[in-house]
């Protein structure tokens, strides 16, 4: 089953995340599929520009917590594979639109902050929620807190909470919040623009966003990796993952016996 289905058209490859049964959450089979398109396209000169979509009404909600939970035992989690996934979509030497809408959540705001140009719909909302399965937002944050405030980055991060598409824009994690009727209008309207521009031009200019060496990119993930699976692999990691497939409170939250 593919996972990831792709399509172009007038230079605009369209990568749909088609794994709507589990809200097209990052399993390993999803992540290498996106891997294996993203490398497709890298080495087609008719591609000129990669939208991230998808099916169902779910961008994307993060890893993959029953596949996690099973994995656990041979020491080992999905989420290290995401480390991949962002370098890959941070390295890209092509323009990256990300098309969202509907919700987001933990590992698919990495997604979201890996593309140069994301738009969502007012409606939708994110979170960043690992710190309420006992885990820590680690491997995202190689991409998501250079383009968060350092306030709303905090916020955010240590709360947990939801916030919808307006705060996203204002905070920086996407581009623009649009009425779901000018979504798909909207997406067209950057991919006409970006097509427009030269390809190694593009390819420069990404560059000079990035600014930071690639060697260093893949250290820091490295690091983010090692880190964020330390903590899925934890005894609050556990307790955390667990807690939030049984649909009830960890062990930590006073007094609570549903899900925050």
């Amino acid at each position: 089953m593919d996972l990831v289905r792709t399509a172009t058209d007038a230079g605009v490859t369209t990568m749909t995340l088609d794994s709507p049964a589990n809200r097209n959450a990052l399993s390993t089979p999803l992540m290498r599929h996106l891997l294996a398109a993203l490398g497709e396209a890298l080495t087609d000169p008719a591609v000129r520009v990669v939208v991230i979509s998808h099916t169902g009404p779910v961008f994307c909600s993060g890893a993959d917590l029953k596949e996690t939970a099973e994995a656990r035992a041979a020491g080992r989690v999905p989420a290290e594979l995401l480390a991949d996934v962002l370098a890959a979509l941070w390295e890209f030497p092509k323009p990256v639109v990300a098309r969202i809408g509907g919700p987001a959540r933990a590992g698919g705001l990495g997604l979201i902050a890996a593309a140069d140009i994301a738009v969502c719909t007012t409606e939708s909302t994110f979170a960043f929620t690992e710190v309420r399965l006992g885990v820590i937002p680690a491997v995202i944050s190689a991409t998501v807190l250079p383009r968060l405030s350092a306030r709303a980055a905090a916020e955010l991060y240590l709360t947990g909470d939801v916030f919808d598409g307006p705060r996203a824009e204002a905070i920086g994690l996407v581009t623009a919040a649009v009425p779901a009727d000018r979504l798909d209008a909207t997406i067209t309207g950057y991919c006409d623009s970006l097509v427009l521009g030269g390809p190694l031009a593009l390819a420069g200019a990404k560059q000079l966003l990035r600014r930071t060496p690639e060697a260093s990119v893949r250290a820091e993930l490295a690091d983010l990796s090692a880190r964020s699976a330390g903590y899925f692999k934890s005894i609050e990691g556990v307790e955390g993952v667990t807690a939030f497939r049984e649909k009830r409170s960890p062990s930590w939250v006073p007094g609570g016996d549903s899900v925050g």
